[in-house]
């Protein structure tokens, strides 16, 4: 129990199910579950209904901005931690913003859709915030790890193997390309609602059902849409969350991000251009586990110079999802760039 929030056995194999093959009919994953379509199906919309999970699309950045994300790192005043969080998680650029102890008061993500509204945004929108000291950024050049591809371990391999039929495949990403209008639309729908039919897609959108049909396999087949499962890790036993800030050697970068974005810990890992060369968005079950990380995994990795721990008390915003304790509220992306 999670505050209000109850997940039993059943619905922890059904997230894992989900994170295994997002797009999987009811049928399969009710086969992978032991279980009745007809009660996988109950709980899936009980979970959906009660804001506790949804299965979202994932998108290519590019295409909604001509930039990169931004980390960004907020003192604020004495006794205004709270206001100046919910005012940045109010801004549309903000991806994920949360309060945190250590490097900083707020720790956000934010990208804006177009390059020219970069400096104002780190200039003047966020630092003109009432009741912030300081701000600090550092620019993301690469990721190693996302959320898409973070995993609850809860399947064994032949329930693995059942899903594996429809399991969307994520090799490397192509060369970014061009995007039509009905791809635009049809991405941002997915991006609600990655479990959208090509029937559904086809009303929503007004083409044929083949035309759907097409955008959708082509947007996954592209990575412009890497569908994923949205639900708070707290609920799923992971109970502390943490920031790291990593500085490394010269030549170990690749190194370190290739094998932080692997460990079983990471939610977003990306090099990044700032006070920092890797910053590490991670999940633990509590503090041993995470004294076991710091000490254990992350020392025996050559090239690390330095790390400084921000610990997250509260997350406002996911994936421009915002947050009501555990329960999923409404997802505002940016416009297009």
């Amino acid at each position: 129990m999670v505050g209000d929030a109850v997940l039993d056995e059943l619905d922890l194999n059904l997230v894992a199910a989900l994170q295994e093959a997002p797009r999987a009919p009811i049928n399969a994953l009710a086969e992978a579950l032991g279980s009745s379509p007809s009660t996988v199906g109950r709980r899936l919309q009980r979970l959906h209904g009660d804001r506790l999970l949804r299965v979202i699309g994932q998108l290519d950045w590019r295409l909604f901005s001509d930039t990169h994300p931004r980390h960004v790192w907020i003192t604020t005043e004495a006794g205004q931690l709270q206001n100046v969080a919910h005012r940045v998680a109010e801004l549309p650029e903000a991806q994920y913003v949360a309060m945190t102890t250590g490097r900083a008061d707020v720790y956000c993500t934010v990208h804006p859709s177009r390059r020219d509204a970069v400096k104002d945004l780190l200039t003047r929108r966020i630092p003109g915030l009432a009741g912030v000291v300081a701000t600090q950024s550092d620019l993301v050049l690469r990721p190693f790890g996302r959320a898409d591809a973070w995993r609850v371990r809860q399947l064994d391999d032949e329930q693995r193997a059942v899903l594996a039929p429809h399991r969307i495949e994520q090799p490397e990403a192509p060369a970014a390309q061009g995007f039509s209008e009905h791809e635009r639309r049809a991405a941002r729908l997915l991006h609600a609602d990655a479990r959208l039919t090509s029937s559904e897609l086809a009303r929503d959108l007004g083409v044929s059902q083949s035309t759907a049909h097409r955008l959708i396999a082509g947007l996954l087949e592209r990575q412009v849409v890497r569908p994923r499962v949205e639900v708070e890790p707290a609920l799923l036993g992971f109970h502390l969350e943490v920031v790291l800030s990593l500085t490394t050697e010269p030549g170990s970068t690749d190194e370190v991000g290739r094998a932080l974005g692997s460990h079983p810990s990471a939610r977003y890992v990306s090099m990044v251009a700032g006070n920092a060369t890797v910053i590490h968005q991670g999940v633990f079950r509590d503090e041993e586990r995470l004294a076991d990380f710091l000490s254990g995994d992350l020392a025996q990795l050559p090239g690390i110079r330095s790390v400084e721990v921000s610990v997250v008390l509260d997350v406002l915003r996911r994936y421009w999802i915002g947050r009501d304790r555990n329960r999923l509220g409404a997802a505002r992306l940016p416009a297009d760039g």
